[in-house]
């Protein structure tokens, strides 16, 4: 599952897509300095959107990737399957996310590291929700579903991207979650071996 995502873009930058989107952001915590990093692991602080109540904007904050389960494990991601997702739905910017597999040298001891662009997009969103924890405040999951064709080969789980049509939909609670959780087209995602 995914447990490294990447985002080398600013606020400014996801603001125009956002505008360019008809999405109002606000920045009612300040704009955040976002700092350009390959790597974004489990319990790392990344952006969201999410809704603001009665309104038709969203705001942009950063949280923690993660809250602790029952088991006190880091729940980062999430099954989608069955669920609607009535509240706490945000939307997770990036620009690429990472599987890893086994190696194909023997000899290597590190797993196989490949990283996932989305074609002709500077940017996209995973599907996520947010909840306030006692333990570590307010963390941010990713959502996941049955691979699609271009992750299938890697793995056999993937994080919900949705397209960017769908980005205003998920905000709004009462649009059906389960009419926007679906595999991207073949071919709409780039694989790269990074490591």
């Amino acid at each position: 599952m995914c447990n490294d995502y990447r985002l080398m873009v600013d606020a400014a930058s996801i603001a125009k897509d956002f505008a360019d989107l008809k999405i109002k952001i606000r920045f009612g915590e300040g704009i955040p300095n976002l700092q350009a990093r390959e790597d974004i692991k489990i319990t790392d602080v990344g952006p969201i959107l999410r809704a603001i109540d009665d309104s038709d904007e969203a705001e942009l904050v950063q949280r923690r990737w993660s809250w602790p389960g029952p088991n006190k494990r880091p729940v980062y991601n999430f099954r989608s399957e069955g669920r609607e997702f009535t509240s706490n739905r945000c939307l997770i910017v990036a620009d690429g996310f990472y599987e890893f597999t086994d190696p194909k040298d023997p000899k290597k001891k590190r797993k196989d590291k490949w990283l996932f662009t989305k074609k002709n997009e500077p940017i996209f969103c995973i599907a996520g929700i947010w909840r306030d924890t006692l333990d570590v405040g307010q963390a941010f999951t990713m959502l996941t579903m049955e691979p699609g064709p271009d992750i299938l080969p890697y793995h056999d789980r993937q994080i919900v991207i949705l397209e960017r049509n769908s980005w205003a939909d998920w905000l709004d609670a009462t649009v059906s979650a389960q009419s926007l959780i679906k595999p991207l087209e073949a071919g709409t995602l780039s694989v790269e071996h990074v490591g």
